[in-house]
This record gives structure tokens, C-alpha cells and sequence, in this order.
């Protein structure tokens, strides 16, 4: 089972969401209708369709170079062969001015980014941000002295299962090549990409190469950008998903405010899904909803009135299947004012007015970790309520968090993830960043640490 950038799906069956109405719809009603062609929507769609180069430069570790007899007789002593790594994807310019928007895993850690036209012109390009939790990252091209053509963005909430989608992008790198289908199906959550689960799923062949390429409707306005595929061979099969465009253009709006990361709405509640034996407890016909396990104090749910065992089942009046669904509408509501949400209280239907606000992050003091121990190449810091949302933490939890991880590190080789909570280094209890730096500069022959990942705690003992 392969992506298009190795992911493994696992399908599972979901309910469509109820899009808002949208234009008028038919069949064909004439073999002359049938005879009509999509090139006109073709020639205007794909100049603002391009093609992603991106390179980053890697040591190829030969373990033989370990031994210092090796090194000393071959006289290269420590130095390791350089290689460029290539990837290909697809972009779409979102702005005159040369603003592309991508998928992440297309240039991620890439030090060089190139972008091709249609018209075969190639422009350097800088990374503007990256968004991992939506796979998306926003580029512009250097030393743009030019107005480039766009695409609009369509409100992807308007697009029905059956409607007929366009796919534009690079497959196997062959050029820019166009495909069509039909939405084959909407807010699919089981996919496993990104943060935020809630795809656009179509049968427009799509392959490698697609990645961060359009999908436009009838109209040729911008529904979503492709960005994997679920196949056995590779190739397309028949199943491939795409990011609605009404998530896509957060992203974009925050690259163009200036920001180097996308600032979303915090609701401050952990959400939990509806099983059929919860459904059972609580007497519901269906298994839908987001159920409230927890709210933070001084949240935005709090402030509001949610509580605990709320069951939410619509925002602005868009029916909620489950919490992957409410993530998606909730992140995609502008900062700054209040949505409505319905939630199920004691079998009455209860209104609440939520603030949209980002969450709290103070005190967050991040710090990378570089003294000769385990935790070398670790960035860490102190758990504030942004980044207990980022990492889906619980949003009363403490301590100090592993945020990233530096390539060929220690940290990074031991097996130290993203979002692992360090409680304690030899006996010592980890509170904060500067704890945790103290205790990684003490010489010591064993490192006893008390992690916690996933929710389950875990001792761990290693060589100094």
C-alpha cells in the first residue's frame, strides 16, 4: 500500500457531511452535450499551475569511516560523501505577486526550491511557512518582477459528491498533465495525514508527482489541493484526497499577514468520538457528535459554558459526524470574533457563543539540547497551551516537550519522538526546559528517563 509520499491509509467508512446549496446541476440531455470539452477551463486553469523542484544536500554515513584506522589510511579523516536528495510536486500561484501554495512533504528540509510554469520558464523560490499539522506550505518566487496567473479559491463546503473535478499537476514527472473524475466522496477522516482529517476523496487519477497540485471545480476555482493517494501499485487506483480549499486559504492568509506559522482558533476542550456504546449510554439513534471529555480552565469553552459530557453536534449550523470534523470547521473560522455551537446537554439542545481566539504561549523558553548526552539534537520546550494544542496534548499538561529533532542527532537515534514528555533524568524531576538542560550537561555512564508518549509512561535506561 503506497502514497505519494508512503503514507499508509486505512479506509474506513464515514458519514458525508451536509454541504452548503450550491449552483444548479444536471445531467446531459443530449449527445451533443456529451461531445463538449473541458479545454476551455484547461487553458484558463493552467498557467497558475506549477511544477516544484526542491533539493536538500545529506551525508551518506559509511559506517567504515567510524574506524579511525580507516579514516587514517584512506587520509580523509571524518569526512562523509555529500549527496542531493531531489523531490518533485506540483504548486499552485495564489497571488500575482508569485505566492505558491504546496504540499509540505514536497519541500520539506530542502535547501534549494525551484518552480517551473507551464510555459517552461523556472523561478528560485524562498519557503515563506510550512504548516505540518495541514501538509501545506506557501512559497514565493525571488525577485518576482511580474503578474502571475492565479487561481481563486472556491468555498469548498459547497461541493457535492458527483460533482466533476479537474486534476492538474506533474505525475512521474512526465510535464504537466490534466485529469478528470468526480468527487467520489467528502470530510473523509480516516486517513491518517495530517492533523486536521477532513479530505476531499476523488477518482481524478492522481500519482506521484501531484502532490500539491489543484483540484479545480467547473467554474475553475480552486477546491482543494491533491495531496495523496490510497494505491497497492504506486499508481493511481481510483482513490486519491485532497485538502478543501476553505482549509488552504487559513494558510495562505496567514503567509501573506507576514506570519511563519499559521494562527488558528483554540477552543481548549478535549474532544472525544461517539462510539456505539457511548451512543448507547447517552440514547442516541447515531453515533455522531464530538463528546467533551475535558475543558481547560480560563479556556474559550470555558468562557463559553461547555462542559464536560457536552455532546457538540453542529457549528454555524454545519452538523458535527465526529471531532475530526468539528477540528476542521473550528480551525477554519477567522480569528477575532465567535461561532455559534449546538451541543447536547441532557437531551435539550444548548447554544453557546465561543471566542475565536489563538491559545496561550508563554513561558515557553525552547531551547536545542547540545551537550554529549541522549538528548543531543533535541529541541525542547515547556508545555504552554499553544503547544499542547499543536501536539494534541491534554491542555492541563505540564512539564517539558520534545518539538523537534535535529537530523543524525543523538536524541533522534536513541528513538526520541515529537511530543514526548520528559518527567525525569536520573531521579531528577524535569519541570522545565532549563531542568532539563542542567541534567543533559552532567557526565554520567547511565541515563535513567521516565517519559511519557502517548499517554503511557515509559523508563528508559541508556549508555552514557
Amino acid at each position: 500500500m503506497n502514497l505519494i509520499r508512503s503514507f499508509v491509509l486505512l479506509l474506513a467508512s464515514v458519514v458525508v457531511a451536509t454541504p452548503a446549496p450550491a449552483q444548479d446541476r444536471r445531467v446531459p440531455s443530449s449527445a451533443a452535450e456529451l461531445r463538449l470539452s473541458y479545454a476551455p477551463i484547461v487553458q484558463r486553469v493552467q498557467p497558475a499551475v506549477v511544477n516544484v523542484y526542491a533539493a536538500k544536500t545529506v551525508q551518506n554515513r559509511n559506517p567504515l569511516l567510524d574506524d579511525p584506522v580507516f579514516r587514517r589510511f584512506f587520509g580523509v579523516p571524518g569526512m562523509q560523501p555529500e549527496q542531493m536528495q531531489r523531490s518533485l510536486g506540483s504548486g499552485v500561484m495564489v497571488d500575482p505577486a508569485g505566492l505558491v501554495v504546496t504540499n509540505n512533504h514536497v519541500i520539506e528540509g530542502a535547501d534549494q526550491v525551484k518552480i517551473s510554469l507551464a510555459d517552461k520558464r523556472e523561478f528560485e523560490a524562498e519557503i515563506v511557512l510550512k504548516d505540518s499539522r495541514t501538509d501545506l506550505a506557501v512559497l514565493r518566487v525571488k525577485d518576482g518582477r511580474e503578474k502571475f496567473a492565479t487561481l481563486d479559491f472556491a468555498n469548498s463546503d459547497e461541493l457535492l459528491v458527483g460533482d466533476v473535478v479537474l486534476a492538474i499537476g506533474n505525475p512521474f514527472g512526465v510535464g504537466q498533465t490534466v485529469t478528470h473524475g468526480i468527487v467520489s466522496a467528502l470530510a473523509r477522516t480516516k486517513v491518517g495525514i495530517t492533523d486536521y482529517q477532513f479530505f476531499i476523496q476523488t477518482d481524478a487519477a492522481i500519482n506521484p508527482g501531484n502532490s500539491g497540485g489543484a483540484l479545480v471545480d467547473m467554474t475553475g476555482k480552486l477546491v482543494g489541493i491533491n495531496t495523496a493517494i490510497f494505491s497497492r501499485s504506486g499508481g493511481s487506483q481510483g482513490i486519491g484526497f485532497a485538502i478543501p480549499a476553505n482549509m488552504v486559504r487559513v494558510v495562505v492568509a496567514s503567509a501573506k499577514s507576514g506570519g511563519k506559522a499559521v494562527k488558528r482558533p483554540w477552543l481548549g476542550a478535549k474532544l472525544q468520538a461517539v462510539t456505539p456504546e457511548i451512543a448507547e449510554t447517552l440514547g442516541l439513534k447515531l453515533p455522531n457528535g464530538a463528546l467533551v471529555a475535558n475543558v481547560a480552565p480560563n479556556s474559550p469553552a470555558a468562557r463559553a459554558g461547555l462542559k464536560p459530557s457536552d455532546l457538540i453536534v453542529a457549528i454555524e449550523s454545519q452538523t458535527i459526524d465526529d471531532p475530526n470534523a468539528f477540528d476542521y470547521r473550528f480551525a477554519t473560522r477567522p480569528l477575532g470574533g465567535s461561532t455559534q455551537i449546538d451541543v447536547q446537554r441532557s437531551g435539550k439542545t444548548v447554544k453557546l457563543t465561543v471566542p475565536l481566539e489563538t491559545a496561550p504561549d508563554t513561558n515557553r523558553e525552547e531551547i536545542v539540547l547540545t551537550a554529549r548526552s541522549p538528548f543531543q539534537g533535541a529541541k525542547v520546550a515547556n508545555i504552554s497551551p499553544a503547544i499542547a494544542d499543536e501536539l494534541h496534548l491534554d491542555s492541563q499538561t505540564e512539564g517539558v516537550v520534545v518539538i523537534d529533532l535535529a537530523d543524525g542527532g543523538t536524541a533522534a537515534s536513541v528513538g526520541f519522538q515529537k511530543g514526548d514528555i520528559i518527567l525525569a533524568v536520573n531521579s531528577q524531576k524535569i519541570s522545565k526546559t532549563s531542568d532539563l538542560d542542567k541534567a543533559s550537561k552532567a557526565s554520567s555512564r547511565l541515563w535513567r528517563i521516565v517519559v511519557v508518549r502517548g499517554g503511557q509512561q515509559i523508563n528508559v535506561t541508556l549508555g552514557g
